[in-house]
């Protein structure tokens, strides 16, 4: 494990995942202050696109784990990975080096941006954050620090969506500021198709409290009339982490 490569985590959406943190920044740097933030306040807040590894030190830390067995090579880390201003050509990168099909977990701030969008085309999975159906919402929840309104971020994934050859997950987190949104919400999510949704609500200790199996089952009722819809309760769990993972992962955001 290093800095920018963590893991493998078991996860319940990518099986066993690989890391990569393209970010790599003591504390949360970010676009978003969302409540429910497992690193706490974002103390990095960002809404312009640098470079903070660099492809060098990338590719030396790729060979030390070229024969890890993994199911994914995960774009995830101490923040949004699209901040990474090199993320396309770091994706490029993990593939050829790996062998590893990529996914990368975004909060979707960036997607208006159609550069961005083409970086992410790269990937065989994208999961894009929604936790929201307005604008006041989008600021409870997620209290974005970025330009953008709820609806360009919308339109962004919908865009995207027309035009990606992967697999796109939607993946909804929610907690008690937004658990009376879900039909609105399962009715964006009906309009975006996306090949899957992602039911969330927050199982590592942040500043707000999960919600229950049985909240987030009555949830998930309605989403139906979509294709593949799952729930972090229901998801198969993975085995055990292993201890030494332990203090790497209170600062890794789940995969």
């Amino acid at each position: 494990m290093s800095s920018i490569i963590y893991g493998p985590v078991s996860s319940w959406r990518l099986g066993r995942s690989l890391g990569i943190d393209m970010l790599s920044t003591e504390g949360s740097t970010c676009s978003f202050n969302c409540i429910y933030c497992q690193l706490g306040k974002t103390v990095r807040p960002l809404v312009e696109r640098r470079e903070f590894v660099t492809l060098v030190d990338l590719a030396e830390e790729l060979e030390k784990v070229k024969d890890v067995p993994a199911d994914y090579a995960t774009f995830s880390g101490t923040g949004e990975p699209t901040l990474a201003s090199n993320l396309g050509k770091a994706i490029e990168m993990v593939k050829s080096t790996l062998k590893l099909p990529v996914a990368v977990l975004t909060n979707s701030s960036f997607m208006p941006r159609k550069a961005v969008c083409q970086e992410l085309a790269l990937a065989d999975v994208v999961i894009a954050k929604l936790d929201a159906p307005d604008e006041q919402r989008f600021h409870a929840v997620n209290r974005p620090l970025c330009r953008y309104t709820f609806d360009e971020v919308l339109q962004g994934i919908r865009r995207f969506k027309a035009e990606y050859n992967g697999k796109l997950a939607l993946q909804m987190m929610f907690v008690e500021a937004n658990r009376d949104c879900a039909p609105e919400m399962a009715r964006i999510a009906r309009e975006l198709s996306p090949d899957e949704v992602q039911i969330n609500t927050p199982l590592r200790p942040c500043a707000v409290k999960p919600l229950s199996p049985e909240v987030l089952a009555a949830i998930r009722d309605e989403f139906g009339g979509l294709g593949r819809v799952v729930t972090v309760y229901e998801a198969e769990k993975p085995s055990a982490t292993p201890l030494s993972m332990v203090e790497t992962l209170k600062r890794r955001p789940e995969l």
